[in-house]
């Protein structure tokens, strides 16, 4: 006789284990149960290897737990006295990978599954008693209702014949308690660990929180911020994939109940390498990202750093915290990025354009080619030519390993700013997720731009301006701008501070605000510093895991090139003797020389980048 273990059974037991119960819909007894649950799939033994695969390659929808031999219904790792045949509350059977029925007990599939092996994965319930012990409320169980699941748009890496898009759990977590709930679940990896992605569910392809999948719909309170983790279910989106004549899971909500105990404890401290924080990144749409406190500390370090003022031109009446890594963990998630840079201030000069901007923008785009980032530069028309030629000039002294493309832009039409941005002039379709303009003019109030001398050099500046302006009424854009003076592109987000503190402020200052100001001591300094942060966050275990949704495993063999593709002295040195070769000039002297903005780059600018790469390059926690 099969041991009994279904809800009613498990009540009626008499071992030595205490009584557990598993979650079934409206039942809440989730909270109530004390033990790990987990999910199930149950495959023929053919497609047994592949599976584990698939499983091993989207660890976070599908933490093995137990792999079981061909016909064992026990689990000896996880429970004592099982029956995989009986222990769920219900079951899903599938055929040729369509769903057919549900039923609560296999036995009568016995003489079948003695050819099948049984996969026990965990589960997101898991973790709620834990986020319930800090304080953090459980909408689903207030509301007597199963977790919200739903099919993403996100696909999982493919295993043989197991392709399909991941699942997620949704929760309603208070904004105050995001940080909390990260950190709860970070370490569980046996239940999904941290959540994949917190805010707007149009990012993982999710249409209409009401209307889940899987489970039940839950309603959020004010205040609230939807946050997802990888779900178990997956496991039925890949049978079905895989279409066996035969498969078996549990049915959503109706897990296998375990012996361990649940974790109840929130940990007290956490190592600032384990220690996940939240960062909200984007409103429209509502996108948060996640980093480990010892990263987001060396970030800040490298901002104290950017932010030395050695010209005394008071640029620290500009600075607001943090810009630099909110603009960076923006840029780490973009796919596509588009820089501008050109400030012609010489305007006496044939170029015009002064030796603050182009190292800044081409040390960005090295390392957004060694993350494997689409990257293109937009600048001036009548700048073009000279910009190909410094370009493929670095390439051959290795400053950057491929040419970027380098683009121009006119205001022919009402609607330029939106074709160039968009495909089709498509807002759905944007062509770059980032754009950042580093020592780029900027258009003043008045619609003119000016040097920092209050002259007006409009005559020599295309309207890349219109870009940003755009771009912030475009769902999905984030924009950047790095300034040294409140006259530079996208610096028009600390407007008030620059009329209020620099010289000339009320003339000269930029009237077109980007989301992140990143103030320098030189625009330069700041584009070294965003390559440099890029390197270290995509080196974050907890940060790379987010960006990636717990799919794939973190490139290690791509280490060396990210490392490789980073600023340096001699790769400054060298591009600054390029810019120098074709005129380009310093900006505060005019001096054609090997200084920007007025200061030698030995030692003042070959000194800063050695401090940058010395925080950089400090161990970092790689996988």
């Amino acid at each position: 006789m099969f041991k009994v273990r279904t809800v009613l059974g498990r009540l009626l037991r008499t071992t030595t284990t205490l009584p557990r119960l598993s979650y079934s819909t409206a039942s809440g007894a989730n909270m109530t149960s004390g033990y790990q649950q987990a999910n199930v799939v149950i495959l023929h033994k053919s497609l047994a290897d592949d599976f584990e695969v698939f499983c091993r390659a989207n660890h976070a929808p599908m933490p093995l737990l137990y792999r079981s031999k061909p016909g064992e219904w026990a689990c000896p790792p996880l429970a004592t006295d099982a029956d995989i045949r009986e222990d769920c509350p219900q079951y899903c059977v599938f055929e040729n990978g369509a769903l057919t029925k549900k039923v609560s007990s296999l036995a009568p599939y016995t003489a079948q599954l003695q050819e099948m092996v049984t996969f026990y994965l965990g589960c997101s319930f898991g973790f709620e008693r834990i986020l319930a012990k800090a304080g953090v409320p459980i909408r689903n169980v207030e509301q007597k209702k199963n977790v919200s699941m739903f099919r993403t748009s996100v696909p999982c890496v493919r295993a043989g014949q197991f392709q399909c898009p991941m699942v997620v759990s949704m929760r309603p977590v208070p904004k105050p308690k995001l940080d909390t709930v990260t950190q709860c679940t970070h370490l569980i990896k046996q239940s999904h660990g941290a959540p994949i992605h917190i805010g707007h569910p149009g990012l993982l392809g999710i249409k209409d929180l009401s209307s889940p999948d899987y489970g039940d719909p839950v309603e959020t309170s004010p205040g609230d911020v939807p946050v997802f983790w990888a779900c178990g279910v997956t496991g039925l989106e890949a049978v079905q994939s895989c279409k066996p004549d035969l498969a078996f899971t549990h049915s959503p909500g109706c897990m296998f109940v375990t012996d361990r105990e649940e974790a109840t404890d929130f940990p007290s401290s956490l190592e600032p390498a384990e220690c996940p924080l939240t960062f909200c990144i984007s409103q429209n749409p509502l996108h948060y990202s996640v980093a480990s406190k010892a990263v987001v500390e060396r970030i800040r370090s490298m901002e104290q750093i950017i932010g030395e003022d050695p010209g005394q031109r008071g640029i620290q009446a500009l600075f607001v915290q943090d810009e630099l890594l909110l603009a960076c963990l923006s840029i780490s998630h973009a796919s596509s990025v588009l820089i501008t840079t050109g400030f012609p201030t010489h305007f006496k000069h044939d170029p015009p354009e002064e030796t603050d901007g182009p190292p800044g923008a081409i040390a960005m785009a090295a390392m957004l080619q060694a993350l494997q980032k689409q990257v293109a530069i937009v600048t001036d028309e009548r700048a073009l030519e000279m910009n190909r030629r410094i370009i493929q000039d670095a390439v051959e002294k290795g400053v950057i390993k491929t040419a970027v493309p380098l683009l121009s832009f006119q205001a022919d039409s009402p609607d330029s700013a939106l074709n160039f941005l968009c495909y089709n002039g498509d807002p759905e379709k944007p062509r770059y997720d980032h754009l950042v303009a580093i020592e780029r003019s900027g258009r003043a109030a008045d619609g003119n731009y000016y040097n920092m001398r209050g002259v007006n050099i409009k005559h020599l500046v295309d309207p890349i301006d219109d870009l940003f302006i755009t771009a912030s009424k475009i769902t999905g854009i984030t924009t950047t701008g790095i300034g040294d003076g409140g006259n530079e592109l996208g610096m028009g987000k600390v407007k008030e501070a620059v009329i209020s503190h620099m010289p000339n402020g009320s003339l000269i200052a930029c009237d077109v605000a980007a989301d992140f100001a990143v103030t320098a001591g030189v625009s330069n300094w700041g584009g070294y510093a965003v390559a440099c942060a890029l390197y270290v966050l995509n080196k974050c275990p907890i940060h790379h895991r987010y960006v990636l949704k717990g799919i794939g495993s973190s490139p290690v063999d791509q280490h060396s090139h990210w490392a490789s593709s980073l600023p340096s002295v001699a790769k400054e040195g060298d591009l600054l003797s390029i810019l120098v070769k074709y005129g380009v000039r310093s900006g505060k002297t005019g001096n054609l020389a090997m200084e920007v903005d007025g200061l030698t780059f030995h030692p003042t600018h070959s000194d800063l980048i050695e401090r940058l790469r010395a925080i950089t390059l400090e161990h970092t926690h790689s996988k």
